[in-house]
């Protein structure tokens, strides 16, 4: 677990939670993690201690309206009365020069799981010399119809209820159905893993499983909705190294057909330094599947070989 809960203020009076892993020995580099919906950073405390191990000071923070972070108008469920995706991809900038005015010029590698990979690939390309590579995880950026389709629906839910309400509709469209395409599924959340000791865990944590609100889900749809524009205004991103994975039992991702789609969108904007894998039965928690320590030590090899091409040095502070 993480040795505790550290607190970054953000000039709007937000308290962003953050935790810190320090890297064994010396550092080759910096990784940070983007945690996914309804979920929070200290899930992530094995995955970051795996990665210490490997020479990688570790970072990972609450985003807005989840986990331990609190923020003016930003109850649990809600990132922002207004312009969330824009904050939340500040305080992952915020939180990277955090980092960096701790440990020098060791190279930032951004990771983002699920809603995560969505913030983490909205980062990487709005700001692409912040970042020495990218990792995304999980993630379903397809646009198209979908994203007007909810926001139609989502902005419908506004006008009758408001925004700071938990949306009906868009559970029954993504979680809900998630969990009726597992078979012979022994909870509603069986999508997430198949070991059932971390779908237990999930499920009796106060801090996971909670319903988005309104406004949420209208700052999700608009990270995926912007990405076109975000791929057409950054063509210096080419040779920035990327990281997609997913499951083939992932039914929040298509069973792996969103990674895929992604990897092809980004390659026609010339984005080619591109690791994919969609990995064999693997449901949407890859950190908290069966295997899970292979997929890890695959991307810890991905790192290195980032880093010791980036190079950089910088200090050990834990």
């Amino acid at each position: 677990m993480f040795a505790e809960t550290r607190r970054l203020w953000r000039p709007d009076g937000a308290a962003i939670a953050w935790h810190h892993e320090a890297a064994a020995g010396a550092a080759r580099g910096i990784l940070l993690i983007c945690h996914g919906l309804a979920e929070h950073a200290r899930r992530y405390a094995r995955f970051a201690a795996t990665m210490a191990a490997a020479g990688y000071h570790v970072y990972a923070h609450d985003h807005r309206g989840h986990g331990e972070t609190t923020a003016p108008g930003a109850p649990l469920g809600r990132f922002a009365q207004h312009g969330g995706a824009d904050i939340v991809i500040a305080d992952v900038l915020a939180i990277r020069e955090l980092a960096r005015e701790r440990h020098g010029d060791l190279p930032v590698i951004l990771f983002g799981h699920s809603m995560g990979g969505l913030i983490a690939l909205d980062a990487a390309l709005a700001h692409p010399h912040a970042f020495a590579a990218l990792a995304v995880w999980n993630a379903d950026a397809r646009g198209g119809l979908r994203v007007p389709a909810a926001t139609f629906i989502l902005k419908l839910e506004r006008m009758f209820k408001g925004s700071d309400v938990p949306s009906d509709m868009l559970p029954r469209l993504t979680f809900q159905a998630w969990a009726k395409a597992i078979e012979n599924a022994k909870t509603p959340f069986d999508w997430l893993s198949r070991d059932d000791a971390e779908v237990a865990a999930y499920i009796a944590d106060p801090l996971c499983g909670f319903d988005a609100s309104v406004s949420m889900w209208l700052d999700i749809f608009a990270l995926i909705g912007r990405l076109p524009a975000r791929l057409r205004a950054a063509p210096q991103v080419g040779d920035l190294p990327v990281h997609l994975l997913g499951g083939d039992a992932d039914p929040a991702t298509d069973g792996g057909a969103s990674m895929i789609w992604l990897g092809n969108r980004l390659k026609m904007h010339a984005i080619s330094n591109i690791s994919s894998h969609i990995l064999s039965g693997m449901r949407h928690e890859t950190l908290n599947e069966i295997g899970w320590e292979t997929a890890v030590s695959d991307f810890a090899a991905w790192c290195n070989q980032v880093c010791g091409r980036q190079g950089g040095k910088g200090g050990t502070e834990a």
